[in-house]
């Protein structure tokens, strides 16, 4: 679904008043383990007002893509720029959360706690809060609707309080990009209906949502952009044009169908989803 965002609107993040000038561009990728290439030759643009999947089988080398943009694992080949810049000068923008699998939720951790986490990049681990970040803190947990949670340990959360508290943390780091590995996996219907909206309204406000997702059925409801992935690019762009399928065929190696695009709701603004029943 396309937001047509005006170039004046600032982002939610504090500093991006820009959102089409605030360019993520890979450049080339190839990344390896050893002998093994997990990515070869990506390459792809596009900024922040979008939802962004990337679709592909089991060991395309999705999270890879992931932890190279997040800068947790380093290129062996091309590059990757935020805002015009190498992204090692740019990480405390982008935040990366990891699948619900690879997280210890036993460990003795509020809600609010967690998302505090995210302002250690801004003041320290060793600094006080001060009022401005308590103030990002507590706009992070209403915005993703955990305010009457905060108290609760992680882990006595549903797996969708758990997937929106983790987005708050990105908030509360004031990340422009947020990168979410599998975030509707394992989800009831209420909770992915939810988050769909909840991020929807993150990128209309001017944030990059980038996700691994594997329901095909979903990518046009959600995304605005698609990345068809197979160790290389096989397309990339807008969800109407690249969701197609010849497209999955190439990239799945059979031919998958997506579900029919919906027509266009003359009565809803563009850019705007439904809201979750």
């Amino acid at each position: 679904m396309t937001r047509d965002l005006d170039p004046y609107q600032p982002c939610a993040a504090a500093s991006c008043g820009h959102p089409q000038r605030h360019e993520l561009a890979i450049s080339g990728l190839t990344v390896s383990y050893g002998s093994l290439t997990a990515l070869e030759e990506v390459s792809l643009t596009t900024h922040c007002g979008r939802c962004v999947a990337l679709v592909g089988p089991n060991g395309a080398g999705k999270s890879t893509l992931m932890k190279a943009m997040a800068g947790l694992l380093r290129p062996t080949r091309g590059m990757i720029a935020w805002r015009g810049q190498p992204l090692a000068r740019a990480t405390a923008e982008i935040a990366y959360l990891a699948q619900r699998s690879e997280v210890d939720w036993q460990f003795p951790l509020t809600v609010r706690g967690l998302v505090e986490m995210g302002r250690y990049p801004q003041v320290g681990w060793w600094r006080r809060f001060s009022a401005r970040d308590d103030a990002a803190v507590d706009q992070a947990l209403e915005t993703m609707r955990l305010s009457d949670l905060a108290g609760r340990q992680i882990g006595a959360l549903s797996g969708g309080q758990q997937q929106r508290a983790f987005v708050a943390r990105a908030l509360a780091q004031e990340a422009h990009v947020l990168l979410l590995d599998e975030p509707f996996g394992g989800l009831d219907r209420p909770s992915q209906e939810l988050l769909t909206e909840l991020l929807g309204m993150l990128a209309l406000s001017g944030r990059l949502i980038i996700a691994a997702h594997h329901d095909l059925d979903s990518v046009p409801e959600i995304f605005d952009e698609v990345l068809l992935v197979n160790r290389r690019r096989i397309a990339f762009g807008p969800v109407d044009e690249v969701f197609t399928p010849d497209n999955l065929a190439a990239c799945f190696g059979t031919p998958a169908q997506p579900a029919p695009l919906p027509p266009p709701d003359r009565d809803r603004p563009a850019g705007v989803r439904p809201s979750a029943s």
